[in-house]
């Protein structure tokens, strides 16, 4: 198609009779191949590069149905697939099959790069099953190098065992000659696990469906011809829970990648950014811009590759459906955050849309018929021209059996069904709007992962940091990290403090007992083990799955201007809640997992509501609503004066300079204000572990000192149904909360049976647990529902009776949507339940249902 220079691609549908025309011809249909010199006349398009792509045949079900793959699907692959390579971008350029010889086409290949001088080609390619084999044991993703001139292919890890010990893809040159990639091996989680006394495992992804693909470099040797032939290191260098997948390097040196957010309710993939040592990790781009497809639909930012003017192009798609392509979109992300929302500099400035479309076509990414067919992959050029290598796929549909061209009378026709996908390779120019092929598709076939063999700028090489330099040197050696929150009270950039931070900060203003935010939990995820290593029943998680299973890394105090600077496990994935005086969570849960490296300090301006369309995380996002001290040496109001700040700093900061051990976490919500003068006398409630007469869920060294490697594990029957048997005399909760009164039949009180038994349906649980948090019916002496009369029989018109439902005293969705129900009956001035409860036990309480109330927070204590 040749295309105005002025086309748009509001205007895009007057040039589908040129894609008719082109259809009708049999471009689209003919074969792939590659030769010459057979009379015909020169190609219309001969690049003097050479250019790498896949070729993998259309994989359908047993009922000859397409398949449409889940693009969060890593470790599956399509039987056929193989890397082909061209010496020339030309249409009739001979071409060789690089794998062929390897898969004995039947495998796979996929996620092809290029080395920064043009002279090698990086992908993952996958062997064909081994007849026999067990699943486990059939051969996994590999990465594999091959050198064009010398046409060696050879493995770039060391084959057998290492090869073999995990799912790698989506590899990429690093400017220092490293290769980061994908993968399950999950190392640094491995050694983590080990360190916690537990099995060494690869931890599946949110969705329990595959292990997760995160972030590891590998450090290899070469030879003098430039061949890998051993490897130094491998390093695990992102800890999300989730995959993390496409990344590449940005002209800063920085890494760019797609992150698959899935931590509770969160189901997103959106782009980060972080060092290639994993450090400074942050989100990037698109926390909020997934409804930007066709009507409004959610997609997801993929293949994240940087344009010559610094956009980043990327493609984006629905999870799943639409043929696995979807639409080129170039990003702002030098001026936008999000696609209306722009960075700090430019508010009130810039109002958006920080996404434009790459290309003239008008492609749909809601599952309905695009009309501009669908990109699978793009590979920008990197000469100054403004082009780029694309797989596209015209729009094609089946009527009345037929294969036709999407013209505007056929994508009216409601009969009009979209036809499978015929992907090939083009070169596309985004200036003039003209798009030339250069590999003609196939029917049956896909052509994807192009890349252009040419030299590209090499981006400048970040270092690791280092430990003493850029890294504190006893944080390193401890192997923890430091959180450094300016104010909690900071929530996208607004100040929410009762009378602003300054009034809450001062203590003569406001006191302890008065301000909202006393505490910070820091909780960690823990990795679910496949069937093969531990089977992990539904039941384990409890009333709710989405929060799989959590750990309680420790407590640190609020200070009172909202700041926290407190020590943290560096490489492992942390979520954070700030608490109340009675330690349960304000706000809702953290949504996205952090992580720090050894050494290093992750600083955030606040906090963050997700339900805003605020950005979150990002160092060009709203600026810091609390300036901190005013100067030098003088104290904050209403504070001692030898505790003497430097010009800007927090309180907690202040006070962890002058004291590093508070920087320490605790196993329990302690506040100590050594901050105001004078001290005020305020009566705090005991919230300590140690005020408990049950087991509590920590270790006896962790309560005397906290180490990295502290954690609090809560599990129902072990912790929280030996509160409801705790001797409290008359006021023992199964004394009322039971079906039995000395031997004769009782109706528990409220409804709620708290005592002893299991289940009689589910009977992995203990009834008690699911009185508490299940919808149920009431129940008369003989536990029997009671039965009320209902609504007419809609047929026969006769009374009907049903059963009386009995609402759940307590939610997952945390303490604090859990106080009417339940917690409000224990405060003073309460019903009946009046201070039956302690403090610490209502701690313990509030805290297991903040993480998800979850019926096990182990997977190896599951029976």
């Amino acid at each position: 198609m040749n295309m105005s220079n002025h086309c748009t691609r509001s205007s895009y549908m007057k040039f589908l009779p040129r894609f008719a025309a082109w259809l009708a011809a049999g471009l689209l249909l003919s074969g792939c191949g590659g030769g010459g010199g057979d009379g015909q006349d020169p190609d219309p398009l001969v690049e003097d590069f050479g250019m790498a792509f896949v070729m993998r045949p259309l994989a359908f079900n047993g009922n000859g149905a397409l398949m449409q793959p889940d693009i969060r699907e890593i470790e599956s692959y399509t039987p056929g697939g193989d890397l082909y390579y061209r010496d020339l971008a030309s249409p009739s350029a001979p071409q060789r099959n690089i794998s062929g010889a390897m898969t004995g086409g039947m495998g796979d290949v996929k996620d092809v790069e290029v080395s920064y001088d043009g002279t090698r080609l990086l992908f993952a390619m996958r062997m064909p099953d081994i007849p026999g084999l067990d699943p486990e044991d059939q051969p996994t993703w590999n990465l594999w190098e091959y050198d064009i001139a010398a046409s060696r292919l050879f493995s770039v890890l060391p084959e057998g065992i290492t090869a073999e010990a995990g799912q790698d893809v989506a590899p990429h040159y690093l400017p220092d000659g490293r290769i980061i990639f994908s993968s399950t091996r999950q190392r640094q989680a491995k050694r983590t696990l080990l360190d916690e006394g537990k099995p060494q495992f690869a931890a599946l992804d949110e969705n329990r469906n595959e292990h997760a693909m995160v972030l590891h470099v590998a450090e290899v040797r070469r030879d003098q011809n430039g061949d890998i032939y051993d490897l130094v290191d491998i390093e695990q260098v992102s800890m999300n829970q989730s995959h993390d997948l496409d990344s590449t390097v940005l002209d800063t040196g920085e890494v760019v990648f797609s992150r698959w957010d899935h931590m509770g309710s969160r189901n997103a993939i959106s782009l980060y950014r972080m060092h290639p040592d994993g450090s400074e990790l942050q989100p990037f781009y698109g926390a909020h811009s997934h409804a930007t497809g066709t009507n409004g639909s959610d997609v997801q930012f993929l293949q994240p590759r940087q344009m010559a003017d610094g956009k980043i192009l990327t493609v984006l798609l629905p999870f799943t459906g639409s043929q696995r392509g979807g639409d080129l979109m170039l990003i702002d992300v030098a001026n936008y955050i999000d696609n209306y929302y722009p960075t700090a500099i430019n508010l009130g400035a810039l109002f958006g849309p920080a996404q434009e479309p790459a290309t003239v076509n008008v492609v749909h990414t809601d599952n309905s018929i695009s009309p501009g067919g669908r990109f699978m992959s793009a590979w920008p050029l990197d000469d100054g021209t403004n082009r780029m290598l694309v797989s596209w796929s015209a729009c094609r549909v089946v009527l009345n059996s037929q294969i036709l061209p999407c013209t505007a009378a056929n994508l009216a026709n409601p009969a009009a069904v979209e036809a499978d996908p015929i992907y090939g390779i083009f070169l596309y120019d985004m200036d003039s709007a003209t798009q030339l092929p250069i590999v003609v598709p196939q029917e049956g076939m896909v052509f994807t992962d192009v890349v252009a063999a040419a030299p590209r700028t090499l981006p400048p090489i970040l270092y690791d940091k280092q430990q003493g330099v850029e890294l504190e040197t006893q944080a390193y050696d401890e192997g923890v990290g430091y959180l450094d929150i300016r104010s909690v009270y900071d929530v996208d950039g607004i100040d929410t403090a009762p009378g602003g931070i300054a009034v809450t900060a001062d203590p003569a203003l406001t006191l302890a007992t008065d301000r909202p935010a006393r505490f910070l939990r820091i909780v960690k995820a823990v990795g679910i083990p496949d069937n093969n290593t531990k089977q992990v029943p539904g039941t384990a998680f409890g009333r709710s799955s989405g929060q799989l299973m959590r750990e309680i890394i420790g407590y640190v105090p609020v200070q009172p201007d909202g700041s926290v600077r407190v020590k943290v496990p560096a490489n492992v994935p942390l979520a954070i809640s700030v608490l109340d005086a009675d330690g349960k969570r304000i706000g809702g849960r953290h949504q996205n997992w952090l992580q720090v490296r050894p050494g290093e300090t992750l600083g955030c301006t606040g906090c963050h509501d997700h339900a805003s369309d605020t950005p979150h995380g990002h160092p060009q996002g709203p600026v810091s609503v609390w300036p901190g001290a005013t100067a030098t040496g003088v104290e904050f109001p209403g504070t001692l004066a030898a505790l003497s700040p430097n010009y800007m700093e927090t309180m907690a900061q202040t006070l962890t300079r002058l004291d590093p051990t508070r920087a320490l976490p605790s196993t329990d919500p302690v506040y100590d204000d050594v901050l105001t003068n004078p001290t005020p006398v305020v009566q705090l409630p005991d919230l300590t572990y140690a005020a408990l007469t049950t087991p509590d869920p920590t270790t006896d060294a962790c309560r005397s000192g906290w180490t990295s490697l502290c954690r609090m594990v809560i599990h129902y029957e072990t912790h929280i149904h030996p509160l409801w048997n705790v001797d409290r005399g008359a006021d023992t909760c199964t004394s009322c909360h039971n079906d039995d009164d000395a031997g004769a039949p009782m109706v528990p009180a409220g409804q709620l049976y708290l005592g002893g038994g299991y289940d009689p349906i589910v009977t992995a649980h203990l009834k008690s647990y699911r009185e508490l948090l299940f919808p149920d019916f009431e129940v008369d002496i003989n536990g029997q529902d009671v039965m009320v009369q209902g609504p007419p029989d809609p047929v026969t018109g006769q009374p009907t009776q049903v059963p009386v439902p009995s609402a759940p005293s307590m939610s997952t969705a945390g303490a604090a949507a859990s106080n009417t129900s339940f917690f409000s009956r224990f405060y003073t001035g309460g019903d009946l339940h009046d201070g039956i409860l302690t403090p610490a036990e209502l701690r313990l309480l509030a805290e297991w249902l903040d993480i998800g109330a979850q019926y096990y927070n182990d997977p190896f204590a599951v029976p």
